[in-house]
């Protein structure tokens, strides 16, 4: 949450000169409504159920930059899918975390103790993050653009 995903896949989209997509936003179309609103209404494992069918349709149907939210990894199914492909995990401590976002309540899995919620949240994904990523790239104290060269660089994709 709030490392740049969206931000850096449009940049490395751009720079591979290939299309750009994102299975939040997917989700919000399809659904009509937020993902804020999805927990809210119906629970995080009918969520779960969502991004699952959307992560499987997107990676099935669009060639360029993808860019997944922070618990499409919790599905065994969708780590498999991800297996193969070039995954860039972008990692940043909570500090970092505080300073992009705020840790608001905006983030439905953050509501309540933001701090010590986040801190659970990546001790309980970064393991899975890890398994499926080609490359880990820090993005604390860089750009945007810093982050793009050096995910381009990880994964030999720069142009000589």
């Amino acid at each position: 949450m709030g490392v740049g995903k969206s931000t850096v896949g449009q940049l490395l989209a751009e720079r591979l000169g290939t299309g750009y997509r994102d299975t939040d936003d997917d989700i919000v179309a399809a659904q009509g409504r937020t993902i804020a609103e999805i927990f809210v209404e119906e629970g995080e494992a009918a969520f779960r159920a969502i991004e699952k069918q959307a992560v499987r349709e997107a990676l099935a149907g669009h060639d360029g930059v993808l860019a997944l939210g922070g618990g499409a990894v919790l599905d065994q199914d969708t780590r498999a899918l991800l297996a193969g492909q070039r995954v860039v995990y972008l990692s940043m401590d909570v500090e970092e975390a505080v300073k992009r976002t705020g840790l608001n309540a905006a983030r439905p899995l953050l509501a309540i103790n933001p701090r010590k919620q986040w801190r659970e949240l990546m001790e309980a994904r970064r393991h899975l993050y890890e398994e499926v990523a080609t490359a880990v790239v820090a993005t604390d104290g860089r750009t945007a653009e810093e982050v793009t060269e050096v995910a381009l660089d990880a994964l030999e994709l720069k142009e000589a």
